[in-house]
């Protein structure tokens, strides 16, 4: 049986350390963000880390389309607050995935160009929107295809620590993705093999919830607003998740558009069968 050990350190101590190991050991960086609470923390304290190296990173946000508002909002800002050393790639393109609110209609894919009158909303200016101009895309492609293989294109045969703000107490099957037997670099046990010279970094593994909200409380930056409202809601801090709302896990907080934001909810529920 695994056991958690301690460090030592407090975990924002130990995240800045593996982060400047990363630069320290990789030619290039990247933060896959997704606009809630982890990948934003991880988002500043790579960007704080590439301004100490005069540095720039890579960030890739994939835009599901059926999304908050309010979540938008925030990603723009965010953007926006490391726009000295970002290379942002705004992804909206059709991309597959679950829609686990239906057995009739078992997948769906955002921005899909033959259901253009039911997007939930329309791409912002400077999104990559035409497949044509994306190496990797094909038609069909899955997110869990596409992000890896869009991570080593950009990485054009370089070595490159792609950095995601997973963490392995928010759920079972995020334990597992980091407590599973795998091939890591140097061994590590918050990194994982993901091509040659790539691999996935995962520096706030080890953050509980409380500590992702002392970070935003203390640091003073922007944090998606969401969160207020399903604290308004009633929901507890370790029930808050941002994400496409058709998934197997997702699903569970469809519910909510409609009492946050209830000028979406329409758009959602009439984008696919089941909602």
């Amino acid at each position: 049986m695994s056991r958690k050990r301690g460090l030592g350190i407090d975990v924002l101590t130990a995240a800045e350390a593996r982060i400047s190991y990363i630069f320290d050991k990789f030619e290039l960086v990247s933060v896959s963000f997704s606009g809630g609470k982890d990948s934003t923390v991880l988002l500043h304290l790579v960007a704080d880390e590439a301004r100490r190296r005069g540095r720039k990173i890579m960030v890739l946000f994939i835009d599901w389309e059926a999304q908050y508002g309010a979540t938008i909002e925030h990603v723009e800002s965010a953007l926006s607050d490391v726009a000295d050393v970002a290379d942002v790639r705004w992804i909206a393109l059709p991309l597959t995935t679950w829609n686990a609110v239906s057995m009739m209609q078992p997948e769906w894919t955002c921005w899909d160009p033959d259901k253009r009158d039911l997007w939930v909303r329309q791409p912002p200016a400077g999104a990559i929107t035409d497949p044509a101009t994306c190496n990797v895309w094909r038609p069909g492609i899955s997110f869990e295809e596409f992000v890896p293989a869009y991570i080593k294109d950009w990485a054009g045969g370089k070595t490159a620590a792609s950095c995601v703000g997973i963490r392995s107490d928010e759920s079972l099957n995020r334990f597992r993705t980091l407590m599973a037997k795998k091939t890591r670099f140097e061994d590590l046990g918050w990194t994982t093999w993901v091509a040659r010279g790539l691999y996935n970094v995962y520096p706030i593994y080890d953050w509980k919830t409380a500590d992702i909200w002392i970070y935003h409380a203390k640091a003073g930056r922007p944090y998606n607003r969401v969160y207020d409202l399903m604290h308004q809601a009633g929901l507890s801090i370790d029930q808050m998740r941002i994400c496409e709302p058709y998934g197997s896990e997702q699903r569970k907080g469809l519910w909510l558009y409609h009492l946050l934001e209830p000028e979406t909810w329409p758009r959602i529920a009439a984008r696919v069968a089941g909602a």
